[in-house]
């Protein structure tokens, strides 16, 4: 009985392991990567084009990248 009581514990624990945000977000864009020890590492998807997040990354342990999951408006301009 202790060893199904324990084998139930140990399986709740495995399914209760938090789960990661999406780390793109898919209203903008560029991205810039972050890293190092000052600062964390995380991804900020708030750059509406590759220069705004390149002056925002200058001196920064930081890169911009395109973002793979932009998702562009379906409407057209006229």
């Amino acid at each position: 009985m202790v060893n199904l009581a324990f084998a139930i514990l140990a399986l709740a624990m495995g399914l209760a392991t938090p789960v990661h945000a999406q780390m793109y977000d898919p209203n903008y864009p560029v991205c810039m990567h972050v890293y190092g020890e000052l600062e964390g590492e995380r991804m900020d998807c708030i750059f509406t084009s590759l220069a705004q997040c390149a002056a925002t990354a200058s001196g920064r342990s930081a890169t911009c990248l395109v973002n793979p999951y932009y998702a562009r408006s379906s409407r057209r301009r006229r």
